[in-house]
């Protein structure tokens, strides 16, 4: 394997956890963050729109996982690469969403 499997595999592991903010709160019928948002990723989105990007994150998760990496899931380095991209878009996620949601909390310094 070479590695620009091992790129499609890390890049389609971010895209594949991306999808499920997107597609869990527009499922849900909550508004999100989304890139189509203003100001982009900081508004919120309906959520039609987030739905619609969590299918296109699954598509694009999909096409670089099965048929660009060939993701086999017997293979201990592919699915490590495609864990760390998730962990990383995950670990992005927690802390930019965290923000508006409560789910970031820094000490608050005493006075």
């Amino acid at each position: 394997m070479n590695a620009a499997h091992y790129v499609a595999l890390f890049f389609g592991g971010m895209f594949l956890f991306n999808a499920i903010p997107h597609l869990c709160a527009g499922v849900m019928g909550r508004p999100f963050q989304s890139p189509f948002a203003t100001p982009h990723g900081v508004g919120l989105s309906s959520s039609t729109v987030n739905v619609l990007w969590g299918f296109f994150n699954l598509a694009v998760a999909w096409g670089l996982l099965a048929r660009v990496g060939h993701l086999d899931l017997q293979e201990w380095d592919r699915v490590l690469v495609m864990g760390a991209g998730g962990l990383l878009i995950s670990l992005f996620a927690a802390r930019h969403f965290g923000r508006f949601h409560g789910g970031d909390l820094a000490p608050t310094a005493s006075k």
